[in-house]
């Protein structure tokens, strides 16, 4: 009887390896599923690039041509005019230098602040360490509107209203709180033989910072400075009310602020609008290589 019971077991469909068949057709399924999500991505990031595409056959689309062949159709002949009037009519050589300023020193001391804020939390130890960070996840939670009306009134106060000065101050202290979570977790799970080793060797707390802590943590640095760069870029509240005069607008405020002036030339617009979404789209392409080595380096970890 036992040896029975083995044999069926032996024999049994839920223990017998698949047939060659069936692995087949499951083999079928997996790539068939698989170029079923492919062609959705690539769906999805059709229609992401499509509104850029508008804007970049329009921008160099005669305005006879758009009225009579429509905003989707290929311009008949180059035309730089819409661009150009644009260029130097709004002064955007002044608006392009005043966001690369703001947008780089955001991203720089947000960078600093962040890495000196997580040392202290993730490496440092220091008490009441899980209150704090979650202290700065609401920080970077809570919405800019509820903030404008107390940072206005600072600023007017210190006299850095209308100064590029105070918006860097606010948007640097703001973004930091993003950066400070995301290295103390990173910093957090820092293996002790590495600190331990250069506290024995004599290193002091800003060698190790400098030394040890620094060079580990530059792929994910690099990543938090493309992303500050990008969201200050594309910020677009806080310098509409904190930097009124024409003289301290940035391209997001100056495309805003043009955006009724243009409805009745579409090809001005997109002109417009080409100028702005373009030196964003440089820099992330710049910076693509150190982006995505610091996210897989992440993940790793």
């Amino acid at each position: 009887m036992a040896v029975d019971s083995l044999e069926k077991t032996a024999v049994s469909p839920t223990t017998a390896p698949p047939a060659p068949a069936v692995r087949k057709v499951r083999r079928r399924k997996r790539s068939v599923s698989g170029w079923v999500v492919l062609t959705l991505v690539a769906g999805v990031g059709l229609l992401m690039l499509f509104p850029f595409w508008i804007a970049v056959i329009n921008a160099f689309k005669p305005a006879p041509d758009y009225i009579a062949n429509g905003p989707v159709s290929l311009p008949t002949e180059l035309d730089f005019s819409a661009l150009v009037d644009f260029w130097g009519g709004v002064d955007f050589n002044r608006k392009l230098l005043n966001s690369v300023v703001i947008s780089g020193s955001v991203a720089l001391i947000a960078v600093a602040l962040s890495l000196l804020s997580a040392f202290a939390i993730g490496i440092g130890r220091i008490r009441g360490r899980v209150w704090i960070l979650a202290l700065f996840m609401l920080a970077f939670t809570i919405p800019q509107e509820a903030l404008v009306y107390p940072l206005f009134v600072l600023t007017r106060d210190l006299g850095l209203y209308d100064t590029m000065t105070g918006v860097v101050i606010i948007l640097a202290v703001l973004q930091s709180a993003f950066g400070t979570y995301m290295l103390s977790s990173v910093l957090g799970t820092f293996p002790p033989e590495v600190l331990e080793a250069a506290r024995l060797d004599g290193a002091t707390r800003f060698q190790v910072l400098r030394l040890v802590v620094l060079p580990l943590t530059r792929p994910t640095m690099a990543v938090l400075m493309t992303f500050f760069f990008i969201w200050t870029w594309n910020d677009f509240f806080l310098p509409l009310v904190l930097l009124p005069s024409a003289d301290n607008q940035t391209v997001s405020v100056a495309l805003g602020a043009l955006s009724g002036q243009y409805t009745s030339d579409p090809t001005a617009l997109a002109a417009a609008s080409l100028a702005g979404i373009l030196p964003a789209l440089v820099f992330f392409l710049l910076f693509q290589r150190t982006l995505m080595r610091g996210v897989n380096l992440g993940a790793v970890k």
